[in-house]
């Protein structure tokens, strides 16, 4: 079983800047320039945030660091005005990267500013890894062979399943199923997948200092099955996985119907819903908007947020992106590392 790394106890925030020609470098030098929190170090490329800063017309300085160490020692040994520090993870990206589009150099080194980060929080360098984004078919064509961030966070944290935990202020959603087709679905709703992730969403719950989590269950057919008239997986997997949580203590109800059940805990019914696929589950939360929406993978031994939109081609590099969202994962990040607080 994974356990907790010991933190410094002058460890920062990670943040990773995700794809260097999408909207990454301009979130960070907004969020440091409107001030954050608590201290963080940026996992990423300081030539890209230097340009997004001057792009924006901050007066804000880019220092790079080779370490979490050494950033931490060039605190304590002197005073050090408001910058922003940036952890080399990589050669330096070409100055004429092209933004707005999809690039090996920019997915592999979003790939590597990742890797750094996982590895720095394994060691309790850094309190969580709070991620920007990064594209898909970057990562592709650059040779990685991972879906997305989850995948990779999982695979080189060594744990055998996570979760991916969608929210904003007014909803929680958890993914039994996460970047698969869409045909393969049916398939992956094991009784084990099911249980599981109904533990993950009591435990992501208490994460940010629930006592008693109310869990809803979403089904994986129209009417949650209609008793097995529309497929099987309702009544012969989910609801067995319900059952043996409930046995367990856990405060679930279901399988519901999906095409209900978000509207009922959007209304306070329940704290959170356990989505059998991708949309179902991400669908109600992004149609209340992305600004402050909040990305959390459930069930590794370190706090990792996100933001909960893509690179935004289409806007890079020209002064539009909106940081709200990275904010509210620092925010979250913090708030998981002290529950209590």
């Amino acid at each position: 079983m994974k356990t907790e790394p010991l933190l410094h106890s002058t460890a920062p925030l990670g943040l990773t800047m995700g794809d260097a020609a999408g909207i990454g470098p301009e979130l960070v030098a907004r969020l440091f320039s409107q001030g954050l929190p608590a201290s963080a170090v940026v996992y990423g490329d300081a030539g890209a945030v230097s340009r997004a800063v001057a792009q924006l017309g901050l007066a804000l300085p880019v220092t790079s660091y080779d370490s979490v160490v050494q950033w931490r020692a060039a605190r304590q040994n002197q005073a050090i005005a408001s910058e922003i520090p940036v952890i080399r993870c990589t050669d330096p990206l070409p100055a004429d990267l092209p933004l707005g589009q999809v690039s090996p150099q920019a997915g592999l080194a979003s790939y590597h500013f990742l890797l750094a980060a996982i590895t720095d929080a394994m060691a309790g360098e850094i309190s969580a890894i709070v991620t920007a984004p990064i594209n898909k078919l970057s990562l592709k064509a650059g040779g990685v062979d991972f879906p997305g961030h989850t995948e990779i966070l999982a695979h080189f944290a060594g744990v055998p399943r996570v979760a991916m935990m969608l929210l904003n202020e007014q909803l929680r959603v958890i993914l039994v199923t996460i970047h698969v087709a869409l045909s393969e679905v049916p398939a992956l709703i094991t009784f084990e997948n099911e249980l599981d992730t109904i533990r993950l969403a009591d435990r992501a719950c208490r994460m940010v200092g629930m006592a008693s989590p109310r869990i809803a269950v979403a089904g994986l057919n129209p009417h949650a099955g209609e008793g097995g008239r529309f497929g099987h997986e309702d009544e012969a997997v989910i609801r067995p996985a319900v059952a043996v949580a409930r046995a367990e203590g856990l405060d679930v109800d279901g399988p519901h119907p999906g095409d209900t059940i978000f509207m009922r805990a959007r209304r306070g019914e329940f704290d959170i819903v356990v989505a059998q696929y991708h949309d179902q589950g991400l669908i109600p939360v992004k149609y209340l908007g992305v600004d402050n929406g909040v990305n959390v993978t459930v069930g590794l031994p370190f706090i990792r947020t996100s933001v909960d939109h893509g690179t935004a081609y289409d806007i890079a590099g020209k002064g539009l992106a909106d940081p709200s969202s990275l904010r509210v994962a620092c925010e979250l990040a913090l708030q998981m590392h002290n529950p209590g607080v």
